[in-house]
Protein backbone atom coordinates (compact mmCIF):
# COMPACT_ATOMS: atom_id res chain seq x y z
CA UNK A 1 0.00 0.00 0.00
CA UNK A 2 1.29 3.24 -1.04
CA UNK A 3 1.26 6.27 0.92
CA UNK A 4 4.26 8.44 -0.93
CA UNK A 5 4.98 12.13 -1.24
CA UNK A 6 6.01 11.23 -5.01
CA UNK A 7 6.60 15.14 -5.53
CA UNK A 8 6.97 17.28 -2.75
CA UNK A 9 7.12 20.80 -2.52
CA UNK A 10 11.27 21.88 -3.24
CA UNK A 11 13.41 23.38 -0.95
CA UNK A 12 15.63 26.25 -2.19
CA UNK A 13 18.57 23.96 -2.41
CA UNK A 14 17.27 21.81 -4.85
CA UNK A 15 19.29 20.16 -7.44
CA UNK A 16 16.86 21.22 -10.34
CA UNK A 17 19.40 20.61 -13.34
CA UNK A 18 19.25 16.77 -11.98
CA UNK A 19 15.66 16.97 -11.28
CA UNK A 20 15.22 17.91 -14.84
CA UNK A 21 17.67 15.44 -15.92
CA UNK A 22 15.79 12.50 -14.12
CA UNK A 23 12.43 13.29 -15.63
CA UNK A 24 14.12 13.12 -19.04
CA UNK A 25 15.63 10.14 -18.51
CA UNK A 26 12.73 8.10 -16.74
CA UNK A 27 10.31 9.95 -19.85
CA UNK A 28 12.94 8.13 -22.37
CA UNK A 29 12.86 5.20 -20.27
CA UNK A 30 8.62 4.81 -20.06
CA UNK A 31 8.50 5.86 -23.94
CA UNK A 32 10.86 2.82 -24.79
CA UNK A 33 8.65 0.50 -22.72
CA UNK A 34 5.39 1.35 -24.29
CA UNK A 35 7.28 1.64 -27.65
CA UNK A 36 6.39 5.01 -28.73
CA UNK A 37 8.28 8.35 -29.46
CA UNK A 38 9.54 10.84 -27.36
CA UNK A 39 9.59 13.20 -30.54
CA UNK A 40 12.01 16.57 -29.81
CA UNK A 41 9.15 18.53 -29.01
CA UNK A 42 7.63 16.36 -26.74
CA UNK A 43 10.67 16.43 -25.08
CA UNK A 44 11.05 19.89 -24.97
CA UNK A 45 7.30 20.38 -23.62
CA UNK A 46 8.32 17.99 -20.62
CA UNK A 47 11.23 20.16 -20.16
CA UNK A 48 9.85 23.46 -19.75
CA UNK A 49 6.81 21.68 -17.68
CA UNK A 50 9.90 20.38 -15.38
CA UNK A 51 11.84 23.86 -15.80
CA UNK A 52 9.42 25.07 -12.90
CA UNK A 53 7.61 23.17 -9.91
CA UNK A 54 4.53 25.22 -10.15
CA UNK A 55 1.76 24.03 -12.64
CA UNK A 56 2.40 25.52 -16.10
CA UNK A 57 -0.56 26.44 -18.89
CA UNK A 58 -0.03 25.47 -22.31
CA UNK A 59 -0.13 28.96 -23.63
CA UNK A 60 2.78 29.75 -21.50
CA UNK A 61 4.51 26.70 -23.20
CA UNK A 62 3.33 28.02 -26.74
CA UNK A 63 5.22 31.05 -26.00
CA UNK A 64 8.46 29.59 -24.75
CA UNK A 65 7.89 27.43 -27.75
CA UNK A 66 7.77 30.38 -30.19
CA UNK A 67 10.77 32.26 -28.98
CA UNK A 68 12.68 28.68 -30.34
CA UNK A 69 10.71 27.53 -33.26
CA UNK A 70 9.06 29.37 -35.98
CA UNK A 71 6.03 26.48 -36.42
CA UNK A 72 4.46 26.55 -32.80
CA UNK A 73 1.24 26.98 -32.55
CA UNK A 74 -1.63 25.64 -29.98
CA UNK A 75 -2.34 22.62 -31.83
CA UNK A 76 1.05 21.20 -31.61
CA UNK A 77 1.54 22.01 -27.76
CA UNK A 78 -2.02 20.42 -26.97
CA UNK A 79 -0.99 17.22 -28.97
CA UNK A 80 2.21 17.33 -27.34
CA UNK A 81 0.77 17.59 -23.82
CA UNK A 82 -2.28 14.97 -24.46
CA UNK A 83 0.95 12.33 -25.38
CA UNK A 84 2.88 13.34 -22.39
CA UNK A 85 -0.31 12.97 -20.12
CA UNK A 86 -1.69 9.43 -22.04
CA UNK A 87 2.20 8.55 -21.20
CA UNK A 88 1.73 9.42 -17.34
CA UNK A 89 3.94 11.94 -17.39
CA UNK A 90 2.52 14.58 -16.88
CA UNK A 91 -0.59 15.47 -14.74
CA UNK A 92 -3.21 17.99 -15.34
CA UNK A 93 -4.34 20.09 -12.71
CA UNK A 94 -7.59 20.80 -13.80
CA UNK A 95 -8.65 23.89 -11.27
CA UNK A 96 -5.91 25.94 -12.93
CA UNK A 97 -6.29 24.32 -16.42
CA UNK A 98 -2.45 23.74 -16.10
CA UNK A 99 -0.22 21.58 -16.09
CA UNK A 100 2.82 19.86 -14.16
CA UNK A 101 5.45 17.02 -14.55
CA UNK A 102 4.59 13.28 -12.77
CA UNK A 103 6.81 13.01 -9.29
CA UNK A 104 6.57 8.75 -10.05
CA UNK A 105 5.59 8.25 -13.88
CA UNK A 106 6.69 4.25 -13.61
CA UNK A 107 3.76 3.70 -11.63
CA UNK A 108 0.04 3.99 -12.54
CA UNK A 109 -1.29 6.18 -9.37
CA UNK A 110 -4.14 8.38 -8.27
CA UNK A 111 -2.97 11.28 -7.74
CA UNK A 112 -3.36 14.03 -4.57
CA UNK A 113 -1.95 17.39 -5.62
CA UNK A 114 -1.25 20.46 -2.54
CA UNK A 115 -1.22 23.46 -4.28
CA UNK A 116 0.06 26.91 -2.85
CA UNK A 117 -2.27 29.66 -3.50
CA UNK A 118 0.45 31.71 -2.60
CA UNK A 119 3.80 30.67 -4.39
CA UNK A 120 1.90 28.24 -7.26
CA UNK A 121 3.88 25.84 -6.09
CA UNK A 122 2.36 21.66 -6.16
CA UNK A 123 3.04 19.00 -4.20
CA UNK A 124 2.36 15.26 -5.48
CA UNK A 125 0.70 12.69 -3.34
CA UNK A 126 -0.18 8.75 -3.45
CA UNK A 127 -1.78 7.91 -0.70
CA UNK A 128 -3.40 4.66 -1.01
CA UNK A 129 -6.35 5.17 1.34
CA UNK A 130 -7.28 7.92 0.41
CA UNK A 131 -8.14 6.63 -3.30
CA UNK A 132 -9.70 3.48 -2.00
CA UNK A 133 -11.89 5.46 0.56
CA UNK A 134 -13.23 7.68 -2.46
CA UNK A 135 -13.27 5.13 -4.78
CA UNK A 136 -15.28 3.02 -2.51
CA UNK A 137 -17.46 5.50 -1.24
CA UNK A 138 -18.24 6.57 -5.04
CA UNK A 139 -19.09 2.22 -5.49
CA UNK A 140 -21.74 2.51 -2.49
CA UNK A 141 -23.55 5.06 -4.89
CA UNK A 142 -23.47 2.47 -7.94
CA UNK A 143 -20.60 4.93 -9.46
CA UNK A 144 -17.34 3.13 -11.29
CA UNK A 145 -14.39 5.61 -10.99
CA UNK A 146 -12.24 5.71 -14.25
CA UNK A 147 -9.70 8.48 -12.75
CA UNK A 148 -9.25 9.67 -10.04
CA UNK A 149 -7.43 13.20 -8.94
CA UNK A 150 -7.87 15.30 -5.85
CA UNK A 151 -6.39 18.68 -5.51
CA UNK A 152 -5.96 20.94 -2.57
CA UNK A 153 -5.43 24.47 -2.44
CA UNK A 154 -3.78 26.16 1.11
CA UNK A 155 -0.19 27.36 1.98
CA UNK A 156 2.78 25.45 1.55
CA UNK A 157 5.06 25.79 4.57
CA UNK A 158 7.19 27.82 2.90
CA UNK A 159 4.82 30.28 2.57
CA UNK A 160 2.43 29.54 5.51
CA UNK A 161 6.32 29.79 7.98
CA UNK A 162 5.81 25.86 8.79
CA UNK A 163 7.94 24.21 6.67
CA UNK A 164 9.54 21.12 8.06
CA UNK A 165 12.69 20.86 9.69
CA UNK A 166 16.00 20.24 6.94
CA UNK A 167 15.95 16.27 6.06
CA UNK A 168 12.62 16.02 7.83
CA UNK A 169 10.25 13.78 4.77
CA UNK A 170 6.73 12.86 4.88
CA UNK A 171 7.65 9.99 2.33
CA UNK A 172 6.30 6.23 3.61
Amino acid sequence: MANDVLAPFRAAGHDHGKCIAAALTAAEDICAAQNVKLTDLRRRVLELIWDRHAPVRAYDLLDQLRSERRGAAPPTVYRALEFLIEAGLVHRIESLNAYVGCGEPATSHGGQFLICAECGRVAELDDDEISHRVAERARRLGFTVSRQTIEIMGLCGQCSGTAPAAGASDAG
